[in-house]
């Protein structure tokens, strides 16, 4: 047996991932990202660098769900806001295609 059969390696998750995409869908529908492309290669450039920028989030249970909705008004939800709004900057100038 393998280390990925003896454990429920599907309850580890980077909670960092939803608050990323959710803040990226808020930011994109705003009146000031209008211009900017939002493909798929795009969209996903913007949350891999965003992602890339921020500290995970891992959790293993719902109750570390629970923990992470409140996130969004904290101080990490402040550096997930700018590094989203880094990165829809910085792939808008620098578009993959």
């Amino acid at each position: 047996m393998g280390f990925r059969e003896d454990y429920e390696l599907d309850y580890l998750e980077n909670e960092a991932e939803s608050i990323v995409f959710s803040e990226l869908e808020k930011q994109l529908s705003e009146d000031w990202a209008e211009d900017v492309c939002k493909c798929q290669d795009c969209v996903l450039d913007m949350a891999a660098l965003a992602l890339n920028t921020v500290q995970p989030f891992y959790r293993v249970s719902l109750l570390g769900k629970v923990y992470a909705g409140g996130l969004n008004n904290s101080e990490y939800g402040e550096k997930v806001a700018k590094a989203v709004n880094d990165a829809i900057v910085k792939i808008s100038v620098n578009p993959a295609h």
